[in-house]
């Protein structure tokens, strides 16, 4: 008799084994994407790496530090992220306590009386206990399952923090590129102003008709028409880094400088090492963890709940008779409680789950191919960004010669007003396209930052 029950036992442990609902998330086996990931995740960190840089080694520049660090102090995303870690936090605990007893404290009383007859007053101050004894690892799984809530929280905190760091950095160097193009804006128009008198002059002197004279200075009016453009460029961006640092609109200092010290960047290939690092991509990881033991917890509402009760206390109300004074009683109690009629709804919900846990899986492989397609974007945007502005600066410096001759020409009656205007006009285009590829080019250095994780 014995030895059968403890087959019977053996038995169930089994049949509970093998439905999972003890066993601890693991990723998947069969999956070559999350194959590569799991690797990357067991390999040492890299802290030298570009995504793993702290952001003050990435963007060395001290005021848009400080700008960066207002705004993390300021930020209302940022800090209702914090809080949900800390209502995470709370959710934890509150799955870890599941497994103490419950104690309850419930004192009563109350008089009676019959066909005119004294008041029989009774009395009880008992103090309860329940235990729910974790048999069936629906409090495992639920502890579990808060735990990764709580990492995945932790993840998305990181992105929302990466995220505001990347929008100052990038609304602070679109300041830089505005300001910059102003100033060349500006200088060009003193210059071409300075030619309108000098045409005034020519043409006085002979040396060129009336037409050079007001191509000239329709020239100049152009150039002022664009200024206003740029000043409403400026201002929205001057907007934009206020709402970032969650205060009223200022006018903001920014460097004047367009050289920007970057860190040691790989030139060809993703190493999916980087990709494990991107909270996003981690915070997928864990909702894909979140829906396992979501499925766990439903499977576990198959199985029969064993809860053990003990009552305590002092009370004059004892079985029918009412003594006075009271005295002390202990009640225990064991309660086993299975489903039957809920098996269909238990059903249902455990098919929920488990569909929602490959949805889950679905959005954690995209979350990886998506994260290595925006890699190799910004990597490629980049490197091709580089290169263009080279080519832009060689450019520059020819143009700047061709705008010399051909107004030396002019001056000596070798070359007509349409040439200089063409050559200037060719040398403020390629000046402008210059500082546009430097914008392009910071822009991805911040995305490819951003794309490998946000640093620390």
């Amino acid at each position: 008799m014995k030895f059968s029950k403890f087959l019977i036992l053996m038995m169930l442990v089994a049949t509970m084994s093998s439905c999972h609902i003890y066993n601890k998330y693991e990723l998947p086996q069969d999956n070559a994407i999350i194959g590569e990931y799991q690797k990357a995740i067991e390999t040492p960190v890299d802290s030298s790496a570009f995504g793993n840089l702290a952001w003050q080694e990435v963007f060395t520049d001290t005021i848009l530090q400080s700008y960066i660090n207002k705004a993390l102090d300021a930020n209302k995303d940022y800090q209702n992220a914090k809080l949900n870690i800390d209502i995470a936090h709370a959710q934890l605990k509150g799955a870890k306590l599941s497994y103490l007893p419950s104690l309850s404290f419930n004192p009563n009383g109350g008089g009676a009386s019959y066909a005119g007859s004294s008041i029989s007053w009774t009395y009880s101050l008992p103090l309860a206990a329940s235990w729910e004894i974790d048999i069936f690892g629906k409090t495992l799984n639920n502890k579990r399952k808060a735990q990764v809530a709580l990492e995945q929280t932790e993840a998305y905190t990181q992105a929302v923090r990466s995220q505001i760091i990347g929008a100052v950095a990038n609304t602070y160097y679109a300041l830089v590129s505005l300001n910059e193009q102003l100033r060349i804006t500006l200088n060009t128009a003193k210059l071409w102003n300075e030619q309108v008198e000098s045409m005034v002059l020519m043409k006085e002197a002979g040396r060129v008709n009336e037409a050079a004279v007001v191509q000239s200075r329709a020239n100049y009016y152009y150039i002022l028409s664009t200024i206003p453009d740029l000043e409403n460029a400026i201002h929205q961006a001057n907007n934009t880094m206020s709402l970032l640092l969650n205060t009223h609109y200022n006018k903001w200092e920014v460097t004047k400088s367009l050289n920007i010290e970057s860190p040691v960047i790989f030139t060809e290939g993703i190493p999916v090492g980087y990709l494990a690092a991107r909270p996003d991509v981690k915070a997928a990881e864990k909702g894909f963890a979140t829906a396992y033991y979501a499925t766990n917890i439903a499977r576990t509402n198959f199985y029969p709940s064993l809860v053990i009760s003990a009552q305590g206390g002092f009370t004059n109300l004892l079985g029918s008779i009412i003594t006075n004074p009271g005295d002390w009683f202990v009640q225990l109690a064991g309660s086993l409680t299975a489903p039957i009629f809920s098996r269909g709804r238990n059903i249902a919900t455990l098919e929920a789950a488990k569909a929602q846990q490959q949805q889950a899986l679905n959005n954690f492989e995209y979350t990886i191919l998506n994260a290595a397609s925006e890699v190799s974007d910004a990597l490629m945007q980049f490197n091709t960004n580089e290169a263009k502005r080279m080519m832009l600066i060689k450019q520059i410096d020819q143009l700047e010669k061709s705008v010399e001759y051909t107004q030396e020409l002019l001056t000596l009656g070798q070359a007509t007003y349409l040439e200089v205007l063409t050559a200037e006009q060719s040398l403020l285009s390629a000046q402008i396209s210059s500082l546009n590829c430097w914008h392009s080019k910071v822009a991805a250095l911040i995305n490819l930052y951003q794309s490998l994780g946000g640093g620390r």
